[in-house]
């Protein structure tokens, strides 16, 4: 008997709609024209995921969300950890990463674009780390990386949470060596981190 394979459906935009509210690269903090600008529903849609990770023509939309604690003498520290082989995206294994995040889907639904869109950021988030602290959530900006084959695909909206102590917990085991570090430690090893961290932490945490 044959079994049917289900495959995941995502959200996108269209490319020429990202360039249309205004292309950039790198990293933007004008949060409310990108996200005014591109979710709507006029020009979303739910796309076949294998399509998508290989057709440049469609952005995929990924909440990327990064941990911010401050310590008593108000020195930034930020969760991280290496992809192990288990992580969805092949091509960005072994890497460090300071966001947790993934694809928003059909499984997330809601009343309205955006509402879907954080119902499946807060999915993502349950999936992949156990929050045991109070924190504050705001979105600061958005990533867009042409300079690699991932970041061709996907178009990143990050969110920071500041939470009050350092209590964020891998729920994976493969989120490898899962914890927080100093901006500076972080600072000296970036060039071991994807992308889109080294992106972030140049534009959220310059160096002095």
């Amino acid at each position: 008997m044959s079994t049917t394979i289900e495959i995941e459906h995502v959200l996108v935009v269209p490319t020429e709609r990202f360039r249309q509210v205004g292309y950039f690269q790198g990293f933007s903090s004008d949060v409310d024209r990108y996200l005014d600008g591109l979710l709507q529903d006029t020009h979303i849609s739910y796309q076949p995921r294998p399509q998508m990770e290989a057709d440049p023509s469609y952005k995929q939309l990924i909440p990327y969300v990064l941990f911010e604690y401050r310590d008593r003498q108000g020195a930034s520290q930020l969760f991280q950890y290496v992809r192990g082989k288990g992580q969805g995206e092949q091509r960005l294994h072994a890497k460090r990463s300071l966001g947790v995040g993934g694809h928003i889907s059909t499984t997330d639904t809601s009343s309205t674009t955006r509402l879907t869109y954080h119902e499946g950021m807060r999915r993502e988030l349950e999936e992949e780390v156990r929050i045991a602290t109070a924190y504050r959530e705001q979105c600061v900006g958005l990533i867009n990386d042409d300079a690699s084959d991932v970041g061709r695909v996907h178009l990143g909206i990050v969110h920071l949470l500041q939470v009050e102590t350092p209590d964020v917990f891998s729920n994976e085991v493969d989120l490898l060596e899962a914890g927080f570090r100093t901006v500076e430690e972080l600072w000296e090893e970036r060039e071991s981190m994807e992308s889109w961290s080294r992106i972030c932490l140049e534009a959220l945490f310059p160096q002095a």
